[in-house]
Formats: structure tokens, C-alpha cells, sequence
């Protein structure tokens, strides 16, 4: 698990830190395809889980991230659109995909409670990670007024995901570590 979180934090610390030179951020076209990654990420996990788990309340999460993160990706993918932007690759979003990955993989290989447990981990971990990305780097660095709006109406989305799934690990006995 801590292997997990560790690439997590890696992934999102590229975007709150260097890779990015002093005093600038990511541009409007790196940020979009960051936060369609990073929702996208969210989606696979959750499919996954949505699969594996047999505990209700993490099946139940999991389909919300999945219509939750769907939802955002919609709505990025839409503003992209709407304002010609060309999205861009970062060394960021690059890593949020391997990160990704490399969580589904890991998870694949579990069962039972050691499923449920390593998955709403994780998501305690990515849904802190992403609101750190949202308020020290995404939302500070975008540009364009519309982005901006996006990336803070849907803050509150990752707020809640977050208390929900502190709550599944607290039931789960889990201790976050």
C-alpha cells in the first residue's frame, strides 16, 4: 500500500512542485489533460472495484467515483472544446497515468478485504493528493477564467469523495497508513 500511495505522490507532486520552472505553473492546455488523467484514473479504479468488491459501501463508492469523475471529464472535455485549446502532455500527466496503472495492477492481484482496503486507501490518498494539485497548483496556474470556474466548482466534489472515503476506511478498520 505504501508503495501505492508513494507513486501516487510522486504523480501529484509534479504537479505542485518542480517540473515546472519557479514561479510558473502548468499552462491551460497541461492542466487540462491533468485533470482529465487524474479523472480518468479514478474511473479505472473504480470500475475495478465496482468488479472485485463484495462489500456494498465500496461498490457504492466506487460507482460514484465513477459517475462523479465521468461527469468532470465531460465537462473538461467540453470547455477544451468550446475554447480551442489543443490539450498537451506534461512529465505530470504522464506520471498520473503510470501511477494509475501501476495502482490497477497492484490491486488486481488482491482479494477480499485486502482489495477493499488497499482500494479506499488509495483513494484516501489520490483524493488528498488531487485537492493539494487543485489549490497549491491547478487552480492558481490556470489562465483562463472558464478553467479556473471548472477546476473550482468541481473542488467541493473531491472535498466529499474524500470525507466518504475516510469514512469506508474508518469502517474497514483500516488505518491509512
Amino acid at each position: 500500500m505504501k508503495a501505492i500511495s508513494a507513486a501516487l505522490f510522486s504523480a501529484l507532486a509534479l504537479a505542485s512542485f518542480p517540473g515546472w520552472a519557479q514561479g510558473t505553473g502548468p499552462t491551460d492546455p497541461q492542466i487540462a489533460v491533468i485533470v482529465v488523467t487524474a479523472n480518468q484514473v479514478d474511473i479505472d479504479a473504480g470500475k475495478l472495484a465496482e468488479s472485485k468488491t463484495k462489500s456494498a459501501d465500496v461498490k457504492a463508492f466506487a460507482q460514484r467515483m465513477i459517475t462523479d469523475h465521468s461527469g468532470v471529464n465531460r465537462a473538461a472535455v467540453d470547455l477544451v472544446h468550446k475554447l480551442g485549446v489543443t490539450p498537451q502532455e506534461s512529465p505530470t500527466s504522464q506520471s498520473l497515468k503510470q501511477g494509475g496503472d501501476d495502482n490497477l495492477t497492484k490491486l488486481k492481484a488482491l482479494g477480499g478485504t485486502k482489495f477493499d482496503r488497499a482500494y479506499i486507501d488509495h483513494e484516501v490518498a489520490y483524493h488528498q493528493s488531487v485537492l493539494s494539485a487543485l489549490d497549491k497548483t491547478l487552480i492558481p496556474s490556470a489562465q483562463n477564467g472558464e478553467l479556473k470556474a471548472l477546476l473550482v466548482k468541481v473542488r467541493p466534489a473531491f472535498v466529499a469523495h474524500l470525507e466518504h472515503a475516510k469514512h469506508i476506511q474508518a469502517e474497514l478498520g483500516t488505518s491509512g497508513a
